[in-house]
């Protein structure tokens, strides 16, 4: 038996790889589309018959997926691919909703795909009983997203406060934070994990290097290609110029 499946990631690389990992793993799936943002989902859902499985980034260019199922109801199973916290990731396995932690693996994706074909067979209402269990385990508080930094430089451990951040870069294969006060720091974490962790109503992803406050930006101009031009403050080493494939969800978070 085949399957139709759809794709929702905002990084066009990462949508592809996914497509040809999930033809490896089962050469039956057929991927029908693939789509970068809520909004855009949104539309699909209204206008297009339900696939018989979704993979789902959770945090894409103009918000939390989970926006998604506020506006629409999806009927059908959903594997996120994602960089989640332990919480949510004990909701995905309590509910028997699957997830794939980036980068993804192939044996891991073979694993979720064997367990989206077990659950086909389940009833309809299991399947809906079971996604209503996980989306409302993964309603996120306020206060899930992260309040501080703790820092080392030299023998001296600092915790920043995430308010006093006003963007994050990658330099040398290292992760940098840089508070309003122009300090740098190195961190342990990726610009993907960061973005699970930080509220997005205050920082977004502006291309491969950086993740911005909106604190930080004194002004923006227009650039080629459609894009942004950003001037932060404190000014970063170089330009920063939000992606085109970017552009569109980060007017949109200007304008919420």
């Amino acid at each position: 038996m085949s399957y139709r499946a759809l794709i929702i990631e905002d990084e066009p690389a990462a949508a592809r790889r996914l497509e040809k990992m999930i033809l490896i793993a089962d050469p039956s799936i057929r991927i029908i589309d693939k789509l970068d943002s809520v909004s855009s989902a949104v539309r699909w859902f209204k206008t297009h018959p339900l696939p018989d499985l979704v993979f789902l980034d959770i945090n894409l260019g103009d918000g939390i997926s989970f926006g998604i199922f506020d506006e629409v109801e999806v009927q059908c199973p959903v594997i996120f691919t994602t960089a989640f916290d332990e919480y949510a990731i004990k909701a995905f396995k309590v509910n028997s909703i699957d997830y794939l932690l980036k980068p993804i693996r192939q044996e891991e994706l073979d694993f979720s795909i064997q367990k989206f074909r077990k659950q086909a067979r389940e009833s309809h209402d299991e399947i809906q009983k079971n996604f209503k269990n996980m989306l409302e385990s993964l309603k996120t508080p306020e206060d899930k997203w992260k309040k501080r930094f703790v820092v080392s430089f030299g023998d001296k451990i600092r915790a920043i406060e995430t308010d006093a951040i006003a963007w994050f870069m990658v330099m040398e294969k290292s992760t940098w934070l840089v508070t309003h006060e122009n300090h740098s720091y190195g961190i342990n974490y990726s610009l993907e994990q960061l973005e699970e962790l930080l509220d997005p109503s205050k920082f977004i992803r502006v291309n491969r290097k950086y993740i911005v406050g909106f604190s930080a930006i004194s002004s923006m101009y227009a650039y080629s290609r459609s894009r942004v031009k950003l001037q932060l403050q404190p000014e970063p080493p170089e330009e920063v110029i939000v992606s085109t494939d970017r552009s569109a969800g980060f007017k949109q978070w200007l304008d919420k």
